[in-house]
């Protein structure tokens, strides 16, 4: 614990950087959802949204919502990142999606099934669905809106094998695939499964992501890749009535601190990103409020295993052993995160985070593992860091402290985040803290896109490479849920744990500020917000 005392009367940051968006999901036990269908309108109002529904909801208005990062892309099968993904989300839906307590739930499809071979999944869409433009959202749109995504791939590619996509009729569309793929319909809750008109509406590619039409709650209306994005309302949105507000301004705040500041003086109704340390104030404060939910991330601490000295297990174990993760997340979260052990989040199914023999703080043992190492005597390095997040600042002081405990001496490289995403995907970096997070609640979501070499990511930028381990991630995808897929991933885990590619350090709960005259706001596990039910009090 002695490492962390000279810290905690620095300055502090909160958890939320560059999250990176995974794919994949599986809720294989709804063989067949058409009975188990949920109004969607309802289950916007489970989990975690702030309460107290006004008899007549408050119609109107702009809705101002800080944000770190502005968004660029709004193309749905080419992006990845938070900053874009949460923009794609309030323009393009999915056949289905997942509600705030992460159960997945029928969308713009009023009723899905799977055959008893896995192989078959029927969609029907809702009645009378829309565009934003006004025109008919048929299955051919579907067929279509998949057909591109495949051909794209992306980093988001879907991994099941995909044999045919068929509009039955106007309402209905069928996938086949070649072979049992148990993530599939989770996958296709994502973001970039979205469906899109047929052939972008008569428009080029460019020119229809430009100015996109979705089924979503909102429409850009105005946007400046470097800085704020405008949506208004859908007047054909599905939802009826919805949503309420009029317009929705993702206003570019880089700074927590004067995000904090605006939330505060009123000039912002929410800010996306809360410092824990924050956290508090912010709840007790007389005009603003806390909203949360637990979440789908892994605050973790990567090696390029590329790198001469982190390609050494015995280095990356020695690191390990070295940190004290629970007095990291005790000093850092105050009280808004679990200590990771794995490195799936305890909210999502076989984390395995009680069972798994983590590398726990140890200094002796710390030692004796680099000492077995070809660098004994210690070595110099350098930690990535994406600068304006101060809770990452006092993650990296702290590891930095760990290092130079064992004889590692770790240089901070601080640098503004734009530059930080340029070097983690050119390879470019020994060691890097950022967060792992899925996109549903699926374990192939995370696993796949940090253990997967041949990946979009190759294991999330760090090059990791074990065969046995890729063949269990391959396993898994193809297993029905039950016992034995959770043994899959168990001896999967421990593999990571021992091996500690990368080194999972907390599970921090989703926290967004917000102002104490907004209603209805639903935070959803995997960072994003529904703002359908949003109203603005006076």
């Amino acid at each position: 614990m002695s490492q962390l005392k000279a810290f905690r009367k620095s300055f502090w940051i909160g958890t939320v950087a560059l999250l990176l968006l995974v794919v994949v999901a599986g809720c294989s036990d709804s063989k067949n959802n058409s009975e188990s269908n949920k109004n969607a309108q309802q289950s916007t109002n489970q989990g975690a949204n702030q309460s107290a529904t006004p008899e007549e909801p408050a119609a109107g208005g702009t809705f101002v919502y800080g944000r770190p990062a502005s968004v660029t892309s709004l193309d749905l099968h080419n992006q990845i990142t938070s900053n874009n993904a949460f923009a794609i989300d309030k323009v393009f839906e999915s056949l289905v999606a997942f509600d705030s307590k992460g159960e997945i739930v029928d969308w713009l499809a009023k009723s899905h099934s799977i055959s008893e071979d896995g192989l078959t999944y029927t969609f029907v869409l809702r009645d009378g669905l829309k565009f934003s433009n006004g025109t008919e959202v048929t299955a051919e749109d579907a067929v279509f809106s998949l057909q591109r995504h495949l051909k794209v791939g992306g980093p988001l590619a879907i991994a099941a094998k995909v044999d045919t996509t068929v509009a039955k009729d106007k309402q209905t569309f069928v996938i086949t695939l070649k072979e049992p793929y148990t993530p599939f319909i989770s996958e296709l809750s994502n973001f970039s499964n979205g469906i899109i008109p047929n052939n972008f509406g008569g428009v080029s590619e460019e020119e229809f992501f430009k100015k996109p039409v979705g089924t979503g709650p909102f429409v850009v209306e105005q946007w400046d890749a470097a800085g704020d994005l405008t949506f208004t309302k859908n007047p054909n949105y599905w939802q009826e009535g919805k949503p309420y507000i009029d317009k929705l301004v993702y206003k570019l705040i880089e700074d927590d601190s004067q995000a904090i500041n605006q939330l505060k003086a009123g000039e912002v109704n929410a800010i996306e990103s809360l410092a824990l340390q924050n956290a508090d104030e912010i709840k007790k404060g007389p005009d603003t409020t806390v909203v949360t939910n637990g979440s789908w991330v892994t605050e973790q601490l990567f090696f390029n295993t590329l790198d001469k000295n982190f390609s050494d297990v015995h280095v990356r174990r020695a690191l390990a052993l070295a940190l004290d993760r629970e007095g990291l997340t005790k000093a850092l979260t105050f009280g808004y995160a679990q200590t990771a052990n794995s490195l799936l989040p305890t909210t999502i199914p076989y984390n395995a985070n009680e069972t798994i023999k983590a590398l726990n703080f140890d200094l002796d043992a710390a030692k004796a593992e680099l000492a077995k190492s070809a660098f004994p005597n210690g070595f110099n390095t350098k930690l990535l860091v994406a600068s304006g997040n101060s809770t990452r600042a006092q993650e990296a002081q702290i590891i930095q402290a760990a290092g130079k405990s064992i004889g590692i001496n770790i240089e901070i490289e601080s640098i503004e985040l734009a530059t930080f995403r340029e070097r983690f995907f050119a390879y470019d970096f020994a060691a890097m803290l950022n967060s792992g997070q899925a996109d549903s609640p699926e374990a192939n979501s995370i696993i796949a896109f940090q253990t997967d070499p041949e990946g979009f990511s190759k294991s999330y930028w760090t090059h990791y490479t074990n065969d046995e381990v890729t063949k269990l991630l391959y396993e898994g995808q193809k297993t029905p849920d039950g016992k034995e897929r959770e043994a899959t991933y168990t001896k999967l885990l421990q593999t990571l744990a021992d091996e500690v590619p990368y080194i999972p350090l907390y599970y921090p709960d989703i926290l967004k500020g917000v102002g104490s005259s907004v209603d209805g706001l639903v935070v959803l596990p995997n960072g994003s917000v529904r703002f359908e039910e949003v109203r603005i009090g006076k």
